[in-house]
Order: C-alpha cells, then sequence, then structure tokens
C-alpha cells in the first residue's frame, strides 16, 4: 500500500483537494462504531477565559473546530475551498452595486438540535449578541462592517453594512456568526464552561475534568438540514496531553484519525515508511507563524530593534533545521498561495545580514547587546515550537547584537497574558478565520485587533483596508494589499516566520480524510466513514 496522500493545490489562491493514493478517498458507509479523532489541542476554561466554547468569545482553531461541528452559520466553505455556499441559508448575496447590503433567506422548516424553529430573529439575536458582548479575544471584529440588521418575516435576514465589504460573505461562514438559541445564550453575558448549542450537523456532549475538555463526543444531529452530507453516526474529540501520547494511541487502536499537531519526526516517519495500516494525507496549509511585538514596550519600541531582528532572522536555516519539507520561509503575513501575497520582507532587508542590522541598530543610537525575552507557548502549536525558540535564540545572539532569553508558558496563562500586553515579543500562529489576503491582515492591524496590540497605522486602517475590501475581484485589491504588506515590513509590529504545510494520519479502514481539514485548519468531521481505502 502507498502509505502517504497527497492533496495538492488546484490553482494558485485557491486550494483544492485532488486524491493521489489510500485514505481519502469517497465512499464508506455511516454506520457502525464512533470513529475516535485525536488532538493536541486543549480546551481550557479558567478564570481570564472562561466560557471557551461561546461563539461570541472563542477565537483559536481548536475551539472553531468545535463549534463548525454544532453551531450552524449562514454560509459554509464548501468541499474543497473556494467561494462560501450557503449552509443554514437557503440563499444569499449582495443586493447592490457597492457591497454593502447583503441579504440572506433561511432554509424552510430550519430547527435547533433540540426542536424549536430557528427564525430570522434568532440569526438577528445572535450577531448582534456577539457585537455587543465585544469578547477580549476580538473575535467581535470580524463584524465590524455591520451597521445593522434587519428582519423581513420569519427567514429574511438583512445586513446593512458601514462601508464596502467583499469579504462579508466568508465572515457569515464563521463560527463567531453562528446562530444561537436565545433560550441558551443571554444576551449579554458568555456562557461559561463547555455546553453548546446550535442546528449544525451534530450535538456535542463534553466530557470534562479540573476545568478541561479531555473528550467531545459528536452525535448526528436528527433535526440537521443544511448543505453538508453527514457520512457517520458519531466521531468522538479526545484531546492528547501531547503528540507521542496521540500516536500511541492511534498505533494501538484506541484512535481511528491523528490531526494537528503532529511533531515533525512523526510526519517523516509516517511518510517514509512502507505497509503498515496507518495513512498520512499531506496537503497545503494557511498556518502561519510569527513574532508579535509590544510597539510600547521600552525594549521594543524604537522600530529600529525591529527591524535589525527581521534583518538578521534566517528563515531558510529556521525551517530546514526545525520543519525540513514540511513548512517553507514566509515574507508576508500573506501566505505565498494567496491572492494579493507579496514577499514584502524580501523586498525590504533582502538575505539576513548582521553589517546591516548593526548600521539599523547604530542609527537609531541604539546600545547593543540588545536584551530580549521572546514567549512562545508549550502546548499549543506543536512540540517543535521549542526547537523553532531555541533557533530564533541562537541567531539572534550569535549576532553579537542581541542577548536574548527564551520562556515557554502553558497556552492558557500564555494567551490571556499576550493580550494584556505582558510580553515585549511573543511567538503565535494564525489559522485564517478564511482563505483571502484580509484575514491574514485585518485581524492584527484594523481596530479592535485579536492581538491587543497598540500598533495602529492611520493609513491601514482608514484608507487601505477599506479599499481593498470595496474590490469583490481580489486580483484588484492587490494594489491595497501591498501597500499594507510593505508598511508592516517597515515598521515590523510582527515579523513573519513560515508557512506550514497541514497533515492528518488515519487507520486504513478511514476514509473521507482527504476532506477531512480545510486549508484554514477547519476539522470537517461530516466527511469521514468507514469504509475500505484502495
Amino acid at each position: 500500500m502507498n502509505r502517504k496522500t497527497l492533496v495538492l493545490p488546484a490553482v494558485v489562491g485557491l486550494l483544492a483537494p485532488v486524491l493521489a493514493a489510500c485514505g481519502g478517498s469517497d465512499g464508506g458507509s455511516g454506520g457502525g462504531d464512533a470513529i475516535v479523532v485525536g488532538t493536541t489541542d486543549r480546551f481550557t476554561a479558567a478564570e481570564d477565559a472562561p466560557a471557551p466554547l461561546d461563539p461570541a468569545y472563542s477565537y483559536d482553531v481548536g475551539g472553531w473546530n468545535i463549534l463548525r461541528q454544532t453551531v450552524q452559520t449562514l454560509m459554509v466553505q464548501p468541499r474543497g475551498d473556494g467561494e462560501p455556499v450557503p449552509e443554514a441559508a437557503e440563499k444569499c448575496g449582495f443586493t447592490d452595486t457597492g457591497n454593502e447590503r447583503y441579504a440572506c433567506t433561511l432554509r424552510d422548516g430550519l430547527k435547533f438540535a433540540n426542536g424549536d424553529p430557528v427564525t430570522a430573529a434568532d440569526v438577528k439575536y445572535s450577531i448582534e449578541r456577539a457585537l455587543a458582548i465585544k469578547g477580549d479575544t476580538g473575535v467581535f471584529a470580524l463584524l465590524s462592517t455591520i451597521d445593522t440588521i434587519e428582519t423581513q418575516g420569519d427567514r429574511e435576514v438583512i445586513f446593512h453594512l458601514n462601508t464596502a465589504d467583499a469579504t462579508f460573505p466568508f465572515k457569515l461562514s464563521t463560527p463567531v456568526a453562528g446562530i444561537v438559541n436565545p433560550d441558551d445564550y443571554e444576551k449579554n453575558k458568555l456562557r461559561d464552561g463547555f455546553q453548546v448549542d446550535g442546528s449544525g450537523p451534530y450535538t456535542m456532549k463534553a466530557e470534562v475534568k479540573d476545568n478541561e475538555l479531555v473528550k467531545a463526543v459528536f452525535t448526528k444531529n436528527p433535526n440537521y438540514k443544511g448543505a453538508l452530507k453527514v457520512n457517520n453516526d458519531q466521531v468522538e474529540l479526545v484531546s492528547y496531553t501531547d503528540a507521542d501520547a496521540m500516536e500511541a494511541a492511534i498505533e494501538k487502536g484506541d484512535i481511528d484519525v491523528m490531526t494537528r499537531s503532529m511533531t515533525p519526526a512523526q510526519i517523516k516517519k509516517l511518510s517514509d515508511a512502507s505497509g503498515g495500516d496507518i495513512d498520512l494525507v499531506e496537503m497545503p496549509g494557511l498556518e502561519i507563524r510569527y513574532l508579535g511585538f509590544n510597539t510600547d514596550a521600552p525594549s521594543v519600541k524604537n522600530k529600529a530593534v525591529r527591524q535589525a531582528m527581521a534583518q538578521l532572522i534566517n528563515r531558510n536555516e529556521l525551517v530546514n533545521n526545525v520543519y525540513g519539507t514540511q513548512a517553507e520561509p514566509l515574507y508576508s503575513l500573506v501566505p505565498a498561495s494567496i491572492t494579493g501575497h507579496s514577499n514584502s520582507f524580501f523586498n525590504e532587508y533582502g538575505d539576513p545580514s548582521v553589517s546591516k542590522a548593526k548600521s539599523l541598530l547604530t542609527a537609531a543610537g541604539i546600545t547593543t547587546p540588545v536584551k530580549l525575552t521572546l514567549n512562545y507557548t508549550t502546548d499549543h502549536y506543536g512540540s517543535a515550537t521549542k526547537s523553532e525558540f531555541e533557533q530564533l535564540q541562537k541567531q539572534l545572539n550569535d549576532s553579537g547584537l542581541f542577548d536574548v532569553d527564551i520562556k515557554g508558558t502553558l497556552w492558557k496563562t500564555f494567551n490571556p497574558a499576550e493580550r494584556k500586553g505582558e510580553y515585549d515579543v511573543y511567538g503565535m500562529g494564525w489559522f485564517p478565520d478564511f482563505p483571502d489576503a484580509d484575514n491574514f491582515l485585518a485581524p492584527f492591524l484594523d481596530k479592535d485587533n485579536t492581538l491587543g496590540s497598540p500598533y495602529a497605522n492611520s493609513k491601514i486602517i482608514n484608507t487601505l483596508i477599506p479599499e481593498s475590501r470595496r474590490e469583490a475581484d481580489r486580483l484588484s485589491a492587490a494594489e491595497s494589499l501591498t501597500d499594507i504588506q510593505d508598511i508592516v515590513a517597515k515598521d515590523v509590529p510582527l515579523l513573519p516566520l513560515w508557512q506550514g504545510k497541514q497533515y492528518i494520519a488515519a487507520r486504513d479502514d478511514i476514509v473521507g480524510t482527504a476532506y477531512a481539514i480545510n486549508s484554514s485548519s477547519s476539522l470537517q468531521l461530516w466527511e469521514l466513514s468507514r469504509g475500505t481505502s484502495g
């Protein structure tokens, strides 16, 4: 058996699965035992983050991967990516030439899992609730172009936007726009804990230990009515403390599928192996990693310090030493496969150079070595993160221009601390909300940015982002998008490092794996079933 399935991009800027080997074909049966999926994502309810699964609060890939199974949205990313299509809606579209009025008609007979009807008023309630609560994760900012929401009868919803926004259909496919039942979700208060209710393809039962969700049991929702075909009756998502424990579970047969995050060594082992009963699926990804800066912090307030780091870091060396062929150097916040991408950091800094970095610091009157601590999370982006930061530390310190320490922290502490501005320099990843250049720029650079960053560039906020959103043809937005990327390269409020491929491993009686995760790293558990791969 060929152990590796490749899922390849069809065109630049649009990622579509193409099956090249076993482990991802259609077919199989919806019956049988529950399909068990392993993940290293951690789901913790804490004082600083008491509502990890409320659509008005959740803004990380793990939480969204639970919400996408349970809470229905008006639009959804189609199989193989591309433009979003109606989901809870029967139809949606702009009704004006300026992309400022967007109307949706709900499917007839739509119900929540408990049997209550889903109405236009529920859609209005859900989205206005997220905007009103203004969760400190910043997820509400995805809906910031909404001015007012109008309903006409039980099935018509009309969004009046405060500015043109060609990306709005994508935003309606994200969990923050998920439809919730007012009986389950208070208007001005987050729903603490791990209960989730909606009208999506599954209901969810949480198994919780010490304020952590250790298993989510998804059961097919008999009242579901939407665009998705559900190929199984039940899926269990099990959270593991690390990738080694997850690997042991799939080898033993305790789980059927292994998702994010596998280690580089595990991926290489599965990729190189021949025979056996575990198949690896490799596909393009839009995950990026970057360094963020608290631009008000004394150590990095002078942009010459940030520019010098951009001039020194050797992305090729970093990727080769830590991730090998599983990642690629990135010279912009926008991945290379997305329309509007520009290699702005390479254009600005060229190859790594100690002498150029020294000149930047000298011209700004910065005393060297510059003392910094690079902060990273130990349990959210995979075990290779530590090695990555050791490489960054070595590169910066070997220049003689920096004196860098590194510090790892659990995500449950790291994430709120970053948003509070407690770190001068920190490492983050981004799994896009939708595959458009706007979503790699606006969440970090617009008002109410998700990082809580003090960096604010008026040209980006007031001119360039609005300009880019006026263009329904995203190629026509390229000039504005390039200008944004060039400003980021000059000011360095964020420093892109690499973009990664995606992997999923499954026992060879599981089919549908080629579509079980999309380019934005969103799990689509409804695609999985038991059958015979070939």
